[in-house]
Formats: structure tokens, sequence, C-alpha cells
């Protein structure tokens, strides 16, 4: 038998509490009740809530017939569940940063040959123009 899924004012993210996520008419279950006392009983027992404060919520939740009723309770709460990264993209910067240091390296081995063997130079602009024309901006009708 699959798990039920837990509402989203149970998951402990405020982010994900979407008006999308809670249904205000919906009846509440003893064990979602049982499940927002055990979250309200670690804010206590971490110390972000007074004696007071637990009790009115507390009652509150336990009084709760409708997921309506248990709305606010975790407003000014931090989420209990860790907050997952979302996944990394590779970045694409290094392999920019690895083409242009070729394409230094490369530009400054043509320069020096230029400077020992003229023709080298003009072999190398007769390569660039060959490239520029099969692979350049193309014009279109």
């Amino acid at each position: 038998m699959p798990a039920p899924t837990s509402p989203s004012w149970t998951r402990g993210s405020r982010a994900r509490g979407r008006a999308d996520d809670i249904h205000p008419d919906m009846r509440v279950s003893d064990a979602e009740r049982a499940a927002v006392a055990d979250r309200l009983a670690k804010h206590y027992a971490d110390g972000r809530l007074d004696q007071a404060e637990f009790d009115r919520r507390m009652d509150q939740a336990m009084r709760a017939t409708t997921q309506a009723d248990l709305t606010g309770l975790f407003v000014d709460l931090p989420g209990t569940e860790p907050v997952q990264a979302p996944p990394r993209r590779r970045d694409r910067r290094p392999t920019i940063r690895f083409l242009f240091l070729v394409l230094v390296v490369v530009l400054a081995a043509a320069l020096g040959q230029a400077l020992v063997r003229p023709f080298t130079f003009w072999l190398v602009i007769a390569l660039f123009v060959v490239l520029w024309l099969r692979h350049g901006p193309r014009q279109r009708l």
C-alpha cells in the first residue's frame, strides 16, 4: 500500500505552501493532526516557541477539522526538513576560457612564425580567409 502524501503544511517549507497545494475545505485526519503536533513539539524543543504560544498553536491544531484551520501555524517558523540543493548545471565558462587560451597561444605562435618566416604570415591569412568564407556569417535571401 503506497504511503499517503502529506499536505504542504506538514512538509516543512513555506515556499512549498502554495495556494494550489492546500484545499481549505478538505478535512484533516488524526494522523495529520499528530504530524502537526510533532512539528510544533520540535519547534518548542528547539526554543522557537514559548509555552503560551506552543499551547495556543497545539490547541488550534488539535481542534482543527479542515486544512484551513491549520493554516498559519508554521508561517513564522523555519522548515524542519533539510533543504536540498538544486542539481548543478555544468558551467560552460571553463570550456570557453580554455578555447580562448588556445586561440591566444595559436595566434602568438603564428605571429612568431611570421616574424621568422614571412611566408607563414600569408599562409595564416589565407587560412583565415578560407575559414571565413566557408563558415562565416551567411546572407539569407
